[in-house]
């Protein structure tokens, strides 16, 4: 029997639970706001990284976990006895948290199988625990990484941004092509495609977000839906408001406050919808 170890970054949304139970390492990326340094790790409680948001000056800036982080973490894994480690990160688009996994494992002369999940969020939890379960039950290498790959064909992922200033000033918004940044006001979704933020729709006001969901509902309604993310910056209102709706799929629904990373670039009254099917 594999003895593979999971390991993943902090972008993921996760419940703290799942993370416990599944024996999945998450290695924090950290942020610094107002000249003040934070581990994503330490502004988990709800709605604390936003207070602080709000009150600096200036954009938050994330940076990916140190090469020696990672390294340190590889070493111990291996030391502790695992075969293997499998490292699922968050789009290299967003940040270079997988370029510094990669050199970590090197550092550490570790055997590790880095992967992209193209996504973040919830729907690189989706890929995360699938790959942790099979992992608990002893599954090999192969397929494992299989089972990542399944899942990640399978994921979309929806992000909703009531404006799009963060995405601006964080250079994020150099990616998003066909938006002008002097619409700073609108409420666009967009769609993550191959690591790139595509706009699905824009418009003013909240109904921009709820008629998206309604044709969003339409379109899955016609397939097997596994899983369903919501996770949400601000207030839970909103995201609630799309679990009623969403309930209409079938699938369990989690809706999860999104962390520091995601936060920063997204801005407040952001949200997310990631789907998995089967």
């Amino acid at each position: 029997m594999s003895n593979i170890k999971i390991v993943t970054d902090s972008s993921m949304t996760i419940e703290p639970e799942l993370v416990k139970e599944l024996d999945i390492t998450v290695v924090p990326l950290s942020v610094m706001v107002g000249g003040t340094l934070y581990s994503d790790a330490d502004l988990k409680e709800e709605g604390k990284f936003l207070n602080l948001m709000r009150s600096s000056k200036e954009l938050p800036k994330t940076s990916q976990p140190p090469v020696g982080v990672f390294a340190e973490v590889y070493e111990k894994l291996m030391a502790e006895g695992a075969d293997e480690i499998v490292a699922i990160h968050l789009t290299h688009t967003l940040s270079g948290t997988i370029e510094a996994s990669r050199q970590g494992a090197a550092i550490a002369g570790a055997k590790v199988t880095v992967v992209d999940c193209t996504f973040t969020d919830q729907c690189q939890k989706f890929q995360v625990v699938e790959a942790a379960k099979l992992a608990k039950a002893g599954a090999d290498l192969d397929t494992i990484l299989a089972r990542i790959e399944e899942v990640r064909q399978k994921s979309e992922l929806y992000i909703g941004v009531s404006t799009l200033e963060n995405l601006v000033k964080g250079g994020r918004i150099g990616r998003v092509t066909g938006l002008l940044s002097s619409l700073l006001n609108i409420r666009v979704v967009m769609e993550m495609v191959d690591h790139e933020l595509v706009p699905v729709i824009k418009g003013r006001g909240v109904k921009t977000f709820n008629k998206w969901l309604d044709s969003f509902i339409e379109k899955a309604k016609g397939r097997k839906v596994a899983e369903i993310g919501i996770s949400y910056c601000g207030t839970i209102d909103m995201a609630n408001g799309f679990k009623e709706k969403l309930k209409v799929l079938g699938a369990p629904i989690a809706v999860l406050e999104t962390g520091s990373i995601i936060q920063t670039h997204t801005g407040e009254d952001a949200f997310a919808v990631m789907v998995r099917y089967e």
